[in-house]
């Protein structure tokens, strides 16, 4: 195996390396995994979000995201546009669930800082979404947080259950070694 050193700036180790920072990133994480946990609890207590004959929402969602796709530079792009069309609308029960549920999931996950990279990717890709479908709102924001914490994955779980759970996993699955 070869060993290679990469050199960094002291800005840069600091925010994403450093154990100094941790306290930053604690506080990021519980401000964004709140913020997260009551958008997905709304949604699932609320039946057009969550539940058997959820979608409603959803469905107004998209339709006002497809209205935005005209003009020299449309707020919705039209491979999104079709994406919506062709893979959401179709679905939109098993969507609006997955939606709820990924919302309280990420929030849960950036709370108790347990698989905080995996919470913060998935919180990302769903701003992401968001913001393709032409809404701005909060998701710039958000999507900027949850970037520094998935660069600053190594400290961003510290003060959480990371701490524990990751090492456990690595030993676990690392020391996998064929018994003759």
């Amino acid at each position: 195996m070869n060993n290679y050193t990469i050199q960094q700036s002291a800005f840069t180790h600091f925010f994403t390396a450093s154990s100094a920072s941790t306290p930053l990133w604690f506080i990021v994480r519980l401000y964004l995994g709140y913020a997260w946990l009551m958008a997905g609890w709304d949604k699932v207590l609320n039946p057009a979000w969550f539940g058997s004959s959820a979608g409603a929402a959803l469905n107004g969602f998209v339709q006002n995201a497809l209205g935005k796709t005209v003009g020299a530079h449309p707020d919705v792009q039209m491979w999104y546009a079709s994406f919506l069309q062709s893979t959401v609308l179709p679905h939109l029960v098993g969507w609006s669930n997955a939606i709820a549920v990924g919302e309280v999931l990420v929030g849960l996950g950036l709370i108790i800082g347990l698989f905080t990279y995996a919470a913060a990717f998935f919180g990302f890709f769903m701003n992401l979404n968001f913001l393709l479908a032409g809404t701005v709102s909060v998701n710039p924001i958000w999507l900027v947080l949850a970037l520094g914490i998935m660069l600053a994955h190594r400290v961003a779980g510290q003060w959480g259950l990371d701490r524990y759970a990751m090492p456990f996993l690595h030993r676990k699955f690392s020391s996998h070694r064929l018994r003759t």
